[in-house]
């Protein structure tokens, strides 16, 4: 990837004498390394990303490094953003007794580095590494494991929030969005002219987005069998307390049709709808990352084809492929959460493994 000002000068015109990039029909390059800082600042500083779940306390400080390059380019209104850059954010960790207002009996530092965030991975997620300073002991393994358990998530979803601001234009967003109104000095006709055309262009795009609203969902369909009887599965999944003994999180569990759920420290919520104990489980159901008021349909039937086996069948229909910041591996996350950090969880805390 070619070095902000170092592009191809066949691409790159000459501005104007006036200033004025018509349409923004030449390339228009933006450097975005300084407001990429200052926005993932303010994204990953000051976070509270444990407090006093075990008697630990996890807070993010401050963005200590951001190197690397980061620009947009554009051409007749189109983004095209380009970024290479590594991150460190450092963090400040307390272990207490059970009392908040309590003295630390142990205070750390770390850091987490982000090695790689780059335009060309932008449907991924950056690799995080977690550093505990000066001890390596089972204090600090805890400490750590806790950050990768409830820290890592929230790093990750302000790290897609910068990404998602850097396709929308970063800050050349204002500027194009200022060049694309018609001016007060436009001639009436061409005022109708451009008129019809947003009139025709709104139209089409709502015709898209409901076409991609119909095909953009996706259906998820498992069945997992276990050395236990149904009802065993069936009191677990709807059992908060067990919930966060296999998940290591908070979980929150409403036993009541119409009642609620939290899971994973509130990344899942939804409410149930349908209950038959040791049979039936259906359940409206969504991430945090999803766009608002999106729910998919979870239904887990629970059969018992011989004593001492039972076989679970989930349909979760209405599973977008996008979340609100444009990432399109929720239907692998989604499965991949299911198999691996539910179903194979349980296998392995209860011994109900085949």
């Amino acid at each position: 990837m070619a070095k902000y000002g170092e592009g191809d000068k066949r691409w790159i015109v000459s501005e104007r004498a006036d200033g004025t990039n018509v349409h923004n029909w030449h390339w228009a390059e933006r450097d975005c390394l300084e407001w990429s800082r200052s926005l993932l600042s303010s994204l990953l500083s000051d976070l509270t990303v444990l407090d006093g779940d075990g008697g630990i306390f996890i807070r993010t400080k401050t963005l200590d490094k951001l190197d690397g390059e980061a620009y947009v380019n554009v051409r007749k209104g189109k983004v095209i953003p380009g970024y290479e850059l590594s991150i460190s954010l450092s963090f400040e960790a307390e272990v207490r007794s059970d009392s908040a207002d309590a003295e630390p009996l142990i205070r750390l530092t770390g850091s987490v580095e982000v090695p790689y965030l780059a335009d060309e991975n932008a449907g991924e997620d950056p690799e995080l590494r977690v550093i505990i300073r000066d001890d390596d002991g089972p204090v600090g393994r805890r400490i750590k494991d806790a950050f990768i358990a409830r820290g890592n998530p929230v790093v990750l979803e302000r790290i897609r929030s910068y990404v998602q601001s850097m396709s929308n234009g970063g800050p050349a967003k204002d500027e194009l969005e200022e060049k694309k109104a018609p001016s007060s000095s436009t001639k009436p006709q061409e005022k109708a002219s451009v008129a019809v055309t947003a009139n025709r262009d709104a139209a089409d795009i709502a015709v898209k987005k409901m076409k991609k609203e119909k095909e953009g969902f996706k259906t998820i369909k498992l069945t997992e069998r276990f050395s236990c009887r149904a009802r065993d599965i069936y009191e677990i999944l709807m059992d908060e307390n067990r919930w966060k003994g296999f998940t290591q999180s908070n979980a929150r569990i409403s036993k009541e049709v119409g009642g609620q759920f939290s899971l994973f420290d509130g990344s899942i919520t939804g409410i149930n709808e349908e209950l038959q104990e040791g049979k039936l489980i259906v359940q409206k159901w969504r991430f945090s990352s999803w766009v608002e008021g999106i729910y998919s349909s979870v239904r887990l039937d629970f059969d018992e084809p011989e004593p001492g086996v039972a076989i679970v069948k989930l349909i979760q229909t209405g599973v977008p492929e996008e979340d609100r910041f444009g990432n399109s591996t929720v239907i692998e996350n989604t499965e991949r959460g299911w198999r691996e950090l539910i179903f194979h969880k349980i296998r392995a805390l209860f011994g109900f493994g085949i």
